[in-house]
């Protein structure tokens, strides 16, 4: 049997209906013991895992919490800093801070999140971003 070219196989799949192409591939993995949809699907499952490894990366960078960790000397100041930060009433507030380490914001920017890192801090408290 002659040797053909790629451009000879290609010009004969042309001709193939789906089905009978279907047919030949199948046939083909079976001679051969190969299966040609095992490198696409391992292509199509390492595309979604980085992409979603590189959003959690830039979920992470976007969004801090600010932990209080203690009240520190001056309570009372730190009270109402969490109250200015949060507009919790006066009781959740005192709360937030006797419960100390306690999340006062969730989910805040950067620049949000350093603010209130400096307010509290400034109030005597000490605090983590996470």
């Amino acid at each position: 049997m002659a040797k053909l070219s790629t451009e000879e196989l290609l010009d004969a799949f042309k001709e193939l209906t789906l089905i009978e192409l279907s047919e030949f591939v199948k046939a083909f993995e079976e001679t051969f013991d190969v299966t040609a949809a095992a490198p696409v699907a391992v292509a199509a499952a390492g595309a979604p895992a980085g992409g979603a490894g590189e959003a959690a990366a830039e979920e992470e960078k976007d969004s801090f919490d600010v932990i209080l960790e203690a009240a520190g000397d001056k309570k009372i100041q730190v009270i109402k800093v969490v109250r200015e930060l949060t507009s919790l009433g006066l009781g959740d507030a005192k709360a937030v801070v006797d419960g100390a380490p306690k999340a006062v914001l969730e989910g805040a920017n950067k620049e949000t999140a350093d603010k209130a890192k400096a307010s509290l801090e400034e109030a005597g408290a000490t605090v983590t971003l996470k």
